[in-house]
């Protein structure tokens, strides 16, 4: 589902073109932030990804690139290919409904069934085939129809790019199965679905350029902000879920980071901005372990 860009999987994030504002610009401020990994005989970069991007962005580090090149192991979230998306697209079906009897409608606050039919008035959406979606699928069928209103092509995205162009020598590898990373958001507890899509369809409405503005920010490297747009309020409001679909699973690819650390060789690790970022990200913990991290 990840982002809402950050929601990990959670708030998807698009885009705007960022012009270099002079020809002495560093690699920081041109491109979005990496993060460097170190101890005696290993390096690992980790680099934010957004999952959709809209056509004929220039988002790509040429360190991310060198790295990859000579890298042993490149790691993802989920194996990118038609594999894997057609696993999950079935897995995610399979779980997408609510019980016979129960409507979206029904269940949503009545601020939230305003903003749900203002929605469907404005993307041009029949009501009724939201209406027997459970409400974290309905949240990831909505986002992906905000993504292609904001001009981004679906089918674009960081780890597909970055997983078809790497050398045939490097061994690609995913930290969750798509069962793993459905069963996260479809047994998720129906309050914090609910509560989930509910800040969703606010964000709709209220703030249509969102997907755009975090982008930018992106783009820009500025992780203060988005940490304070994407994971802040996600925090805040459901920090339930936030354990369950960000802050928990820092902790297990931490773990599986340091196991790589300690042997040796080169590590490109490619997953959802939001988990690199805040005071629980991947880098923040490896800097608790005591390794080296350059970066942000």
């Amino acid at each position: 589902m990840t982002l809402n860009p950050a929601k990990p999987d959670l708030r998807h994030m698009a885009a705007l073109l960022v012009v270099l504002v002079s020809t002495l610009a560093t690699e920081a401020w041109a491109r979005p932030p990496l993060w460097i990994v170190r101890d005696r005989d290993s390096e690992i970069v980790l680099f934010g990804s957004v999952h959709v991007l809209p056509p004929r962005l220039d988002w790509r580090p040429p360190r991310l690139d060198r790295a990859i090149r000579r890298a042993d192991d490149l790691w993802f979230e989920l194996q990118p290919g038609p594999g894997t998306e057609n696993e999950a697209r079935q897995l995610a079906q399979s779980q997408s409904r609510l019980p016979p009897g129960q409507s979206l409608s029904q269940l949503l606050s009545e601020a939230g069934r305003s903003r749900l039919a203002q929605i469907c008035q404005t993307y041009h959406i029949d009501p009724d085939l939201l209406a027997p979606l459970a409400p974290w699928y309905a949240e990831v069928a909505l986002g992906g129809i905000q993504y292609r209103a904001s001009g981004a092509d679906l089918s674009l995205g960081v780890e597909g790019a970055l997983a078809a162009g790497a050398p045939t020598s490097v061994h690609q590898r995913a930290f969750e199965t798509p069962k793993e990373q459905i069963d996260m958001f479809a047994n998720a507890p129906m309050g914090d679905q609910l509560a989930s899509l509910e800040m969703s369809l606010q964000d709709m409405v209220e703030n249509p350029d969102a997907y755009h503005d975090l982008i930018d920010v992106w783009m820009r490297g500025d992780v203060a902000a988005l940490d304070r747009e994407a994971l802040a309020p996600l925090r805040t409001a459901l920090p339930g879920l936030y354990g369950r679909l960000v802050s928990a699973r820092n902790a297990a690819w931490t773990r599986t980071l340091d196991a790589r650390l300690k042997g040796h060789g080169h590590t490109v690790v490619i997953v959802g901005i939001g988990h690199l970022i805040g005071p629980d990200g991947v880098p923040a913990r490896l800097r608790a372990l005591g390794y080296s991290v350059e970066g942000p």
